[in-house]
This record gives C-alpha cells, structure tokens and sequence, in this order.
C-alpha cells in the first residue's frame, strides 16, 4: 500500500510538471558612495558622508519568479527588500519586504496582483523623469513620496494593448507601520470597523508608449486615517490627515521622446491636500521639470534635470538642477559622478540630498551635493 502511494505521487508530480513549469530568479542592486553636502544645517555647515538610502538608484535584493498554466496563463511573484548599503539596514520602515511583496496571474488580458506593491503613480512617472529616482534629481527630491510610491494590503491592475498601457490600485490600508511610503506620512492601516473610508488609497493610469516617444496621466488618492499626516517636504511641518474625510491627492501628465541616442522627458505633478479641519488650511503645489540623458559612447552616459516646486498656500518655492555622469565598467558595474544644487525661497527648507536626513538647510538657503559612487547589480 505504501509502494502503491508513492507510485501515484510521482505520477502525478511529473504529470504536473507536463505543463506547470516555473522559474525563480535572485536579482539585486548595491549602490553607495562619498558624497558633500553644503549648509546641511541651520548654522550653514557642511557635511561629508555615506548617504543613508541610495546614489544613483536605491540598493536592493529580491526574488521574482512565475510558473507556466498553460493558456497564456501564470502565476508571478516579487519579493524585494530595500536596504542601506552603509549599514545594512533595513529600509521602508523595517519591513522585510519593504519595497515589493506581492503574488498574482498573468494573461494576455494583463496582470492581477495582491500584497504591497506600487501605485500607478509610480509607473507613470517612470519614462518622463529620466534622471529619477536620483539622490540629487527627480521628481523625488521634491515630493519624496514619488519614488516610495507603495502601498500596502493592495489589489492592482496592469495591462497593456498595442502600446496603451492601463491601470489601477485599490489598498484597503496604505500603511500599516509608518515611514513606509516617504518621510512624515504617518501610520495608516486602515481596516477600521464603521470606517470603510480610512486610510484607503487609489490609482489610476492611462499611457502611450511607442519606439519614438511616450506619455501619461495618472491619478493617486490618499485617504487620512488615525496617525496618518502630509509631509510637504519643503521644512514646514507635516499637516495631521486623521480623519477618513482628508485627501492627500496627486496628478501627473508627462511626456518623452527619443531622438537617436538622446532621450528627453517633461511633466507636470500637481498636489492638493485637503483636510476638514477649518484650522488646517488646505495646500496645492505644483511640480514642473525637464529632463534629459544622452548615450556620448556605450560607456559614457550624461544625464541631468530641472525641477521646479511651487506651494502659494506655504509661500515656499524652490528649485533645483542637477547632473550625472556614469561610467559604465561591465554589464553590471558602473561609477559615476553627481552634483545637484537647490534654490529655496525665503520661506522654504528644501535639501538637495535624499540620502537618509539629517541635512535640512536654513530658511532660504541653497544647498549644494557632490557625490561620487559606484553601482553594482547581480
């Protein structure tokens, strides 16, 4: 009876492995580096440092895998961890799995996921903002919830038809430790009994890609929650989104083209925050930048951008360029070097750098980051 068993097992393992065939791939990213940091305080001094988070990209490990249905069908995984190459921290509020964690299917009909995992506005940004995410550049250094666009206890949406690209996420709790999407936005959960409304959190995307050029729109809404805020991120303090009636909202339109070894992109991120306290005043900024990278050989890559914010209701304004230069060593080693400088207006405390805090200048002051770094993928 035993024998018996173990025959019908191994039947109906290899008669499964027929048509149920996978893969499993380990895949990783360490960037760090030396970088300089100008009037890293109020008393105007400088600073020199391994930045906390990232260089050139946020260092990372992950496994990804998919395993064939038949049918055009399957089923795909991503876990990825974010971490701080300096100390081998964890990032994303200490989550495991900080920055992707999800399972799903695919079909020609496009893919359905569930766990943490981006918002659309991530995506859409993706192609417009060449030099993103940057410690010095992108549409990051100024609204850090952009590349940290994530969210927890997520269903999402994506496929694409003849070049249109189409999407949504629904969380049903945006947040559940803190810190986990960027700086200041507070922990969110959700889940709450007689509040369906907390802490939940949609997206949405429409884009065009062709080999020549691209463009998007996305829509992200964020609902308040107990200890859920707004971080500006421009030195003024975070606004409190405690109630489910508050609104963080983001929108975007943006654009690319390629002219042969040259790639230029542009957009617009617009962000009003809304709040039904009558002593929280609501806020809009608006995001504007251009940007651009060209191929010199098939080691040498120039890139750079400029990024404008504007936030009337604050009255702080800022804004900031920045350059890259990489060099490409093998297929998976580079070095490059960086600078970004930062215009603030006389109210606004913007950094140049995104390498893990601790370098907020004084009301009005520019700011200067030079980094030279080294990227390393497997």
């Amino acid at each position: 009876m035993k024998y018996r068993t173990i025959v019908v097992a191994a039947a109906l393992g290899m008669s499964s492995s027929a048509y149920a065939q996978g893969s499993v791939t380990l895949y990783g990213i360490l960037d760090t580096g030396i970088e300089l940091v100008t009037h890293a305080n109020a008393r105007g001094d400088s600073v020199v440092r391994m930045p906390g988070t990232d260089g050139s990209v946020p260092s990372r490990w992950g496994v990804r895998g998919n395993e064939d249905l038949g049918d055009g069908l399957a089923v795909i995984f991503t876990l990825e961890n974010g971490f701080d190459t300096r100390s081998g921290d964890i990032n994303q509020g200490g989550r495991l799995f900080g920055r992707q964690a999800w399972v799903g299917m695919s079909s020609p009909y496009g893919t359905l996921t569930f766990g943490r995992q981006y918002s659309m506005s991530y995506w859409a940004v993706l192609d417009s903002d060449v030099l993103g995410p940057d410690i010095y550049g992108g549409v990051g250094s100024l609204d850090a919830y952009i590349p940290n666009a994530r969210s927890d206890n997520t269903v999402a949406y994506k496929g694409t038809f003849s070049g249109v690209t189409v999407g949504a996420t629904y969380s049903f709790g945006r947040d559940s430790t803190g810190t986990g999407n960027s700086p200041g936005q507070g922990t969110c959960a959700g889940s709450i009994p007689g509040d369906s409304q907390a802490c939940r959190q949609l997206s949405a995307m429409l884009r065009y890609d062709s080999s020549a050029f691209g463009v998007a729109g996305a829509y992200d809404e964020q609902r308040g929650g107990p200890g859920a805020a707004a971080n500006i991120f421009n030195g003024v303090a975070p606004l409190p989104l405690t109630s489910s009636g508050d609104k963080d909202v983001r929108m975007q339109l943006n654009g690319y083209f390629k002219l042969g070894q040259l790639k230029v992109g542009g957009g617009w991120l617009g962000r009003h925050v809304e709040t039904v306290l009558p002593t929280v005043p609501d806020v809009r900024t608006n995001i504007f930048y251009l940007t651009g990278a060209y191929l010199v050989t098939p080691t040498v890559l120039i890139d750079g951008g400029v990024y404008r914010t504007v936030d009337r209701n604050q009255d702080t304004r800022a804004t900031l360029v920045a350059l890259r230069g990489t060099y490409v060593l093998s297929r998976r080693t580079a070095v490059y070097l960086q600078s970004g400088y930062v215009f603030n207006s006389t109210n606004a405390r913007y950094t140049v750098s995104q390498g893990g805090g601790g370098t907020t200048p004084g009301a009005g002051i520019g700011q200067l980051g030079v980094m030279a770094g080294i990227r390393h993928t497997f």
